[in-house]
């Protein structure tokens, strides 16, 4: 069977779908004479409403643009499927990690002109989150609500476990030794809590590898992740599944509640330390007010990586083909102004993608760890997605080999060289279609 003459009706169908979506949920602008730009963001519940009062102060404060928001999920194939349809929004709030293959596909305008006369200057960023949305040169998105990883741990289980809750581990090996003595089983032998696992929450597994100085590709042509650095990592993983058994561990975890809910692991106490991001508090806040828990930096897996942290990002980029594109960068600087991201970051309770930083922020940030988030920003040792155009299907790659290791099925360098096995072609492929486009 021709798989192509599936393909096609079957994309145009979703392509249709998403267009009919889009018009039933953006109504036709009221006349009043203003321009109205539409703009599209993932986010909901109290993150959408810290970025509509943004929203409702720029429109407040002045009388020419009015920007309609719409909270849209799934945002990273509708946008691209809206923009091929030829009816984008003027704005859209994406993911760091989606920028390259964005960029790649010409889906966002480079913004290095309109910055350049607007005002917005690199300079005024911390470097890594400026760097995000940088790609082969040239900028395609500005950072909105940024974001650093921790370990957060519980205070109250360390007490109990005797260990002292105002000396978090600082290296990997304190790390293991202080789980050890937090992990507890039952009389039948059945985990009950666990001291730290390297798959909760799951979201950075592919990060493990650069945690322990591995590299993910050689920001050439050469995918990595086969390097000894990156096989000693998930060597590492593996060791918890060896010393409390695969199916112990998967079966503890199996009971886990869902991330925002009052059955979070960690709020719950089965799980004593984890990595997460600033944006923890808000949820610890939210479920389990009375935890007595607390931040410090990851430890170091060797002396020369320092205060690992994973930089996160959410962008704010214009779509090709934007009818409004002007008036959408007009919102734009206003977002990327120190009082527009401190708006912003101050209502989702992040820290802020600038340099500079008023004293009011942190005086009025309600996560009693903000600093140390702010700090973590500046380490030697931060930790992002490679700006491939393939990094989905890398990620999901590795994080099928994270299965693997953790299950006990594969050893830790056969998982990864599988995965360099079927990497590399693909990064050959890809390198090839941008050096016929004259973009590598």
């Amino acid at each position: 069977m021709d798989r192509s003459a599936f393909t096609i009706p079957v994309l145009a169908i979703a392509v249709l779908g998403v267009l009919f979506e889009s018009e039933q949920l953006t109504a036709p602008p009221p006349p009043d004479g203003k321009v109205h730009v539409k703009y599209w963001e993932k986010w909901t519940a109290f993150e959408f409403d810290a970025m509509k009062h943004v929203v409702d102060e720029f429109n407040k404060s002045q009388d020419k643009i009015q920007v309609d928001i719409l909270s849209v999920s799934g945002i990273e194939d509708k946008t691209l499927m809206a923009i091929s349809g030829g009816i984008p929004p003027d704005v859209v709030g994406l993911y760091g990690p989606n920028v390259t293959q964005y960029a790649d596909n010409h889906a966002v305008i480079q913004l290095d002109d309109l910055c350049k006369a607007g005002g917005i200057k690199e300079e005024d960023y911390i470097p890594a989150y400026w760097n995000i949305g940088v790609v082969r040169g040239h900028l395609y998105a500005l950072p909105s609500t940024p974001a650093t990883t921790a370990l957060h741990y519980n205070r109250a289980l360390f007490k109990e476990a005797g260990l002292d809750p105002e000396k978090p581990p600082k290296t990997i090996d304190e790390l293991d030794a202080m789980a050890d003595k937090l992990t507890k089983r039952d009389a039948n032998g059945h985990v009950i809590r666990t001291g730290f696992m390297p798959g909760e929450p799951g979201w950075w597994n592919w990060a493990w590898g650069p945690f322990f100085g591995g590299k993910l590709w050689d920001g050439k042509d050469k995918i990595t992740i086969n390097s000894p650095d990156n096989v000693k990592a998930f060597e590492w993983i593996q060791s918890f599944s060896k010393k409390w058994g695969a199916s112990a561990l998967q079966s503890f975890k199996s009971g886990f509640g869902q991330f925002s809910s009052p059955q979070n692991a960690f709020m719950m106490s089965q799980n004593a330390m984890e990595i997460q991001g600033v944006w923890m508090y808000n949820f610890i806040h939210m479920y389990a007010p009375t935890l007595d828990w607390a931040a410090a930096p990851f430890p170091a897996a060797r002396p020369d990586l320092p205060n690992p942290t994973v930089i996160d990002l959410d962008v704010l980029c214009i779509p090709t083909g934007a009818k409004h594109q002007a008036e959408a960068f007009k919102f734009l600087q206003y977002v990327e102004s120190q009082k527009g991201l401190e708006m912003l970051c101050l209502g989702q309770k992040k820290i802020t993608p600038l340099r500079k930083v008023s004293a009011g922020f942190i005086e009025h940030h309600p996560n009693p760890y903000i600093k140390l988030f702010i700090d973590m920003a500046y380490s030697k040792t931060t930790i992002s997605t490679p700006k491939l155009g393939i990094w989905s299907q890398y990620n999901d790659e590795i994080s099928s080999a994270f299965d693997s290791v953790t299950l006990m099925t594969k050893t830790p360098k056969q998982a990864l060289d599988d995965v360099q096995g079927r990497m590399q072609p693909i990064l050959d492929q890809y390198l090839d279609r941008l050096h016929l486009r004259g973009e590598q």
